[in-house]
């Protein structure tokens, strides 16, 4: 039985080269209804993101200003900051024995998390093959399996989370069976 994994990212910049503001992680099985697991949660730290020149952008900043102030303030809040090899350490850790990684959208949260681990000079722990997009297959469903149960917009734990619920509906809705 594969071990599927779904990775969100808050960031400040859509491009490979943001700065992130939190990643949230949950293991999970698309064939069944179980309840994700094994939830991971980092805040890395934005100074050191800064001096590595990771990127912010002013439109992403603005979008922000106008989300729910209780997402906001979680997303840039300082407690709980990690120092990034740490956090590229804990997340290496984590997906010991991950067989498929999720990320919703291509070219964004996987991608940033290649960038980052390129800037660190460190590996990246996953291959090519992988790597999989839910908001492709969720655009495959007749409705987005999301819009009936997601709450918490933008806090990236509460994101993962119901981004693999909905993979769970989706795989169900379309008959994948593996």
């Amino acid at each position: 039985m594969a071990i599927h994994a779904m990775i969100d990212l808050e960031t400040l910049d859509t491009k490979p080269s943001c700065q992130i503001l939190s990643m949230g992680c949950v293991k999970f099985n698309p064939l069944t209804n179980d309840e994700p697991n094994s939830e991971l949660y980092i805040k890395p730290d934005i100074d050191q993101q800064d001096k590595l020149g990771r990127t912010t952008s002013d439109s992403t900043i603005e979008w922000w200003s106008k989300q729910d102030p209780k997402a906001m303030e979680e997303a840039f809040s300082e407690d709980g900051r990690m120092n990034l090899q740490m956090m590229l350490e804990q997340l290496n850790k984590w997906l010991v024995g991950v067989d498929v990684i999720w990320g919703h959208g291509y070219g964004f949260d996987i991608t940033i998390l290649e960038d980052l681990y390129r800037n660190m000079d460190t590996p990246i722990p996953w291959q090519f093959w992988q790597i999989k997009d839910s908001r492709t297959l969720l655009s495959a469903c007749k409705v987005d399996p999301r819009k009936a149960m997601q709450s918490d917009l933008h806090n990236a734990l509460a994101d993962a989370y119901f981004q693999a619920k909905s993979v769970q509906v989706a795989y169900k809705e379309l008959g994948i069976l593996r």
